[in-house]
């Protein structure tokens, strides 16, 4: 209960912050009045009183963080800003159920881009944006960017960053101060944001479009407001930019920052993700491309390079866009992509997965596995990028993937159980825990998540939070050690 009412504040205050970020589909309301005002209008007053009402009755309790508040903040900031985020699409959609609301907005705020709606084209243009905002938001965290805001919080903040951002490389320093780093980050963020957005427009799309897109590209979110996607488009160098941007997003922005503070590649060949990050990348975009020519899927090389390049970079970086839909190919092309998503991403990204650093961590273990076989008194230090990798580090990742893998065998288990189909199941834990969007089969990218039940759907919102915050930061509050003080 302590914990609790020690977040409380936190909580108000980033309810507050969640009603300021309204303006922006109100102001494409207002634009093309499309019937959508009074709902926003509604949920920001219903945000920012409820904000109020809970910081101020709380605040005498604020102190100094600790690391099950600061994980106990982050769990509940992210699922309660998915249920307020419902509001809008409550009262602006007829007949959208609140279970379905909840899907779609946790869906957009863990960047996952599953969704439940269809007629996209149809709905209201400040719901889209509303969508594709949500991932935008949820891409570079909404506690970084209450960090960086509001740095007169003061209770803890690198407890909340580190609580937000897990995984073996959370300890390194950007800037001396952490609010000074998340400002950095967002900059970059909002820097790079405002290329992909000039560069849609630039190539033909309106600016709906090109800002609904920026949002979810940058995020790695996949949201569209076409039903069709990118398939919508039908244009060779849309895709390309997309697939430029969606490649850097992939990538640790925390090397980004750097690159232009120093104004220097550098730190991009001082990041050991990266390298084969784009080494894996351009093998499986050359090797689908080629397999999918040698199928008769499509007559010319370049063409079947350009759509599964497309397609390819989507789905690994955890994006989910899609130009064609993959379930019609044949089944190794969609299986290897399904695959990459698993571990391609770069750790400080907005993809998700385990990230390539726990990868790279796995498969140097395995080889100082085979080592020890075969020379026993040797001593072989695991070392990336020249810099020697810790045991308790390594043993973190071996419990890491023990983790992931049941959460996937018992998310899968529970959906078969519940009537899914083996493969329908499946690849939607994958996309849902790996927060790519689309699956296969029954949860392909030419179809939607309406067709599962509701305790189906209740159970891929839990995946979804549990692969954004990368499971032990969601699990770790369901054990009875937790809450002892």
């Amino acid at each position: 209960m302590a914990s609790i009412l020690a977040v409380a504040p936190l909580l108000g205050l980033i309810a507050m912050m969640m009603s300021v970020s309204h303006l922006v589909p109100i102001a494409v309301s207002l634009i093309h009045g499309d019937g959508a005002l009074s709902a926003f209008a509604f949920s920001t007053i219903l945000n920012f009183a409820c904000g109020c009402a809970v910081w101020l009755t709380t605040r005498r309790f604020r102190r100094e963080l600790m690391a099950r508040d600061a994980i106990l903040l982050v769990v509940l900031a992210w699922s309660g800003g998915a249920l307020f985020a419902t509001v809008p699409l409550l009262l602006a959609i007829p007949g959208l159920s609140f279970t379905d609301a909840y899907f779609e907005t946790m869906s957009g705020i863990t960047t996952t881009g599953s969704t439940i709606l269809s007629n996209l084209d149809g709905l209201p243009h400040s719901i889209n944006i509303w969508r594709g905002l949500l991932q935008w938001l949820g891409g570079m965290g909404i506690i970084v960017l209450a960090i960086a805001l509001l740095p007169m919080l003061g209770v803890g903040g690198r407890q909340i960053y580190k609580a937000e951002t897990p995984g073996p490389m959370k300890d390194t320093k950007l800037t001396p101060r952490l609010a000074e780093t998340a400002k950095g980050l967002w900059l970059v963020y909002f820097g790079l944001s405002a290329a992909c957005f000039t560069a849609y427009g630039l190539a033909g799309m309106p600016w709906v479009d090109a800002l609904m897109h920026t949002f979810s590209t940058m995020a790695t979110g996949g949201f569209s407001n076409h039903d069709a996607s990118f398939g919508h488009f039908n244009s060779p160098l849309i895709e390309s930019i997309a697939i430029f941007f969606m490649l850097v997003s992939a990538i640790n922005y925390g090397s980004h920052f750097l690159a232009l503070r120093a104004r220097s590649l550098a730190p991009y060949r001082h990041d050991a993700e990266v390298g084969w990050f784009l080494a894996v990348m351009l093998a499986s975009c050359l090797g689908i491309g080629g397999y999918l020519w040698l199928m008769g899927v499509y007559a010319e090389f370049p063409t079947a390079l350009r759509h599964a390049s497309f397609n390819l970079v989507s789905v690994a970086t955890s994006t989910g866009y899609a130009s064609q839909d993959f379930n019609l190919w044949p089944i190794f092309a969609p299986l290897w992509m399904m695959f990459l998503v698993s571990f391609a991403s770069c750790s400080g990204s907005t993809g998700g997965g385990i990230k390539m650093i726990r990868a790279m961590i796995l498969y140097k273990q395995v080889h100082r596995e085979f080592i020890r076989l075969l020379h026993p008194a040797a001593a072989y230090p695991m070392k990336i990028a020249g810099q020697p990798v810790e045991n308790r580090i390594v043993f973190a990742v071996l419990a890491f993937l023990f983790i992931y893998v049941v959460c996937i065998v018992t998310l899968t288990l529970l959906l078969t159980a519940s009537g899914l189909d083996i493969l329908s199941a499946f690849s939607a834990v994958i996309a849902c825990i790996n927060n790519l969007g689309p699956g296969l089969n029954q949860v392909g990218p030419a179809t939607t998540f309406e067709v599962l039940s509701n305790f189906q759907i209740w159970l891929l919102s839990a995946a979804m939070l549990i692969g954004r915050l990368e499971l032990f930061t969601v699990l770790v509050i369901l054990t009875p050690a937790f809450w002892r003080k």
